[in-house]
């Protein structure tokens, strides 16, 4: 390739007509393709300007200049869009942003690829192009939103568990993207989502447990038990990861079973059990469906296993 002198004020008009194209895809407009000879033009611009400007401030510039043109699509078109979403809206807006902003900045990458492969290697203090893309959106759109995206996704899983029709699709997207965020170095939002939906879980099987005691006969109550592990283990899988689905498994085992086991060995010999009833040949059939659900994560622990064995 022939060395081609570029003006620096002349280059940097180049770049803001790729910048400016690749706007349009996070503005809407995520069909927005580059041409061949685009492509080739804006490289070429970059890599003319790095090699005949061989002054790092110069190419830091450029640098400085990719950098910029994330932060303002995010400040002029993501975070407007995002503001004042709640819930199913903000879950979903919030996926497809995420989708064109990395459309955006894969295409941008190519045009600054020179900055990749010969500048940002010869300084180790600089993050890659790569890196500064997903760093811009985590630090100035992820991280404002997260409490609020960890809200609308528990609002969503709580209306499934109450009977409502809920978009699985819309928050596995979402629940996928904190993973995906969470590769890149530094917080794990999908272990921290994972805590807090483990304890909310908790709590609700928890106030469920009282409730079943004070109400129920044994067998409903172990009835109810297997419904409640079938229906969380088939929510689980549907969005979460499959190790979620393990320990959620678990949490509601300890609350329904473990937690409560002496109180409902007591109210099982309160009951009248010298005759044998149907709802004592119910609770060997969902005693032994338990058990297979049980088995398949890990078997019982001790007090669950006293609880089906004296009730059943």
């Amino acid at each position: 390739m022939i060395l081609k002198y570029i003006p620096l004020d002349e280059g940097m008009m180049i770049m803001d007509e790729a910048i400016v194209k690749a706007k349009k895809i996070v503005e809407g407009y995520p069909e927005t393709k580059f041409s061949g000879e685009e492509y080739q033009r804006f490289y070429e611009c970059v890599y003319f300007m790095c090699t005949y400007h061989s002054s790092n401030e110069k190419t830091m510039q450029l640098y400085e200049k990719f950098r910029n043109s994330l932060e303002e699509s995010i400040f002029s078109t993501v975070q407007p869009t995002l503001m004042n979403k709640q819930g199913a809206n903000l879950l979903r807006e919030f996926g497809i942003m995420w989708s064109n902003y990395k459309l955006m900045a894969r295409w941008l990458c190519r045009f600054f690829e020179y900055l990749d492969r010969f500048f940002i290697p010869q300084h180790i203090e600089l993050e890659s192009l790569n890196g500064i893309s997903f760093s811009c959106f985590r630090d100035l759109v992820f991280k404002k939103l997260y409490c609020r995206l960890v809200e609308a996704t528990l609002t969503l899983i709580n209306q499934e568990r109450d009977g409502l029709q809920i978009d699985w699709f819309l928050l596995k997207n979402v629940l996928d993207i904190f993973v995906e965020i969470s590769d890149y170095r530094g917080v794990n939002y999908y272990e921290d989502f994972e805590k807090i939906i483990l304890t909310e879980i908790s709590g609700y099987y928890s106030r469920l447990a009282s409730e079943w005691l004070l109400y129920d006969s044994s067998a409903e109550y172990v009835q109810k038990v297997f419904w409640c592990l079938n229906r969380e283990k088939q929510r689980a899988s549907q969005y979460l990861h499959p190790d979620t689905e393990v320990k959620i498994v678990q949490v509601v085992r300890y609350q329904l079973l473990d937690q409560i086991a002496n109180k409902l060995m007591e109210k099982k010999q309160a009951e009248n059990s010298g005759v044998v009833t149907d709802y004592q040949i119910q609770l060997v059939v969902f005693g032994k469906a338990i058990s297979g659900i049980f088995s398949s994560y890990g078997g019982f622990e001790t007090g669950s296993f006293m609880v089906l064995g004296i009730i059943i």
